[in-house]
């Protein structure tokens, strides 16, 4: 009886936070490694200031690696568990096509630019509003992955002239689309075959920013790389909205601080991390080359209308004629 006694005066001497503590599942993609995989860099440092912030009450599990399934599969599960899920736009394609909006190439002139268009534009309130009406998710922040896209390829691109006759991979047919207007075909190819793709020569190149050029160790089997700044690379974190809704005032601000402190985090880390990862390319032989505003101007008469080609025939209108103008305004504003 007395150690009964004891182990109850133990229990009610414990936090109430500790007692109370809510487990949420946050699932990802890309390795558990904070210096090459930016979201993951996110997701631990978004871990930290949340439980930091709620003495414990709220803790974050981490699913690296897309432990929890594919990305349509994840994007289900935050409609309708109690989760947190970090999509890329070919997991937010399945809900929010809108989205694409904010991808078209060549949309932002620097990181300041993106920053003011995501974090605070009447577009994104939008986007915000019509994502959580649809499908009962709330976005939290839009999450820098990687700098911005270049090409890669095993001969020198230095305009869209240089792309004709080549094929390169594709993440989805937007990509397709503006290899076609290059003069280059696209193929969609999965990340993990993209490696095998380039070496055997299936495809003569392909875009993604230096972290994922590493990450996927395509320097081995890519000569050339231009700094085309193509996309801004981004992910968003998204919370089920009636888990959000289910905190207290207290953990629910909390939970949108942590997300905004962690993203200003990845975004100081990544953007400190460029200049470093493109040397580091170079010294493993790859031949860097930015284009000049001449064939910059180039690849964005040329990219941007294809894209937006081929978005008229998914969304409205409205959505890109909207994108266009305030991504414009914030390019001004970042000057």
């Amino acid at each position: 009886m007395k150690r009964i006694a004891l182990i109850c005066l133990l229990v009610l001497a414990l936090p109430a936070a500790a007692l109370a503590a809510t487990s949420v599942k946050m699932s990802y993609n890309g390795p558990p490694d904070d210096n090459d995989n930016a979201v993951h860099y996110f997701a631990t440092h978004f871990k930290a200031q949340v439980e930091e912030a709620t003495a414990g009450a709220l803790e974050i599990q981490l699913f690296p690696n897309s432990q929890l399934g594919s990305e349509e599969q994840r994007m289900e599960q935050t409609m309708s568990d109690p989760v947190i899920n970090v999509a890329s736009y070919g997991g937010i394609e399945t809900v929010l096509p809108e989205m694409f909006a904010t991808n078209i190439p060549f949309l932002f002139d620097s990181y300041k630019a993106a920053h003011i268009f995501f974090d605070g534009s009447p577009f994104m309130d939008k986007i915000r509003a019509t994502l959580r009406e649809r499908t009962g998710i709330e976005l939290l922040e839009v999450v820098e992955e990687g700098g911005f896209i270049a090409f890669t390829c095993n001969q020198p691109i230095h305009s869209p002239a240089d792309f004709k006759g080549l094929t390169f991979r594709a993440m989805d047919a937007s990509q397709v689309a503006m290899y076609e207007a290059f003069g280059a075909a696209g193929t969609p190819i999965p990340w993990t075959e993209v490696y095998l793709a380039l070496k055997t020569g299936v495809a003569h190149g392909q875009m993604n920013p230096p972290t994922y050029i590493i990450m996927g160790s395509l320097y081995e089997v890519q000569k050339h790389l231009t700094l085309a700044n193509v996309q801004y690379s981004d992910q968003f974190l998204l919370i089920n909205a009636a888990l959000l809704d289910s905190l207290s005032p207290e953990q629910q601000k909390a939970v949108r601080e942590a997300a905004r402190k962690a993203n200003a985090m990845t975004r100081e880390f990544v953007e400190s991390q460029v200049d470093q990862r493109v040397e580091f390319l170079a010294s493993k032989g790859m031949t860097v080359y930015t284009p000049t505003a001449a064939e910059m101007a180039q690849f964005k008469e040329l990219g941007s209308p294809s894209y937006v080609d081929w978005l008229k025939a998914r969304i409205d209108q409205q959505w890109i004629d909207q994108a266009l103008e305030e991504a414009a305004k914030a390019n001004a504003e970042a000057k």
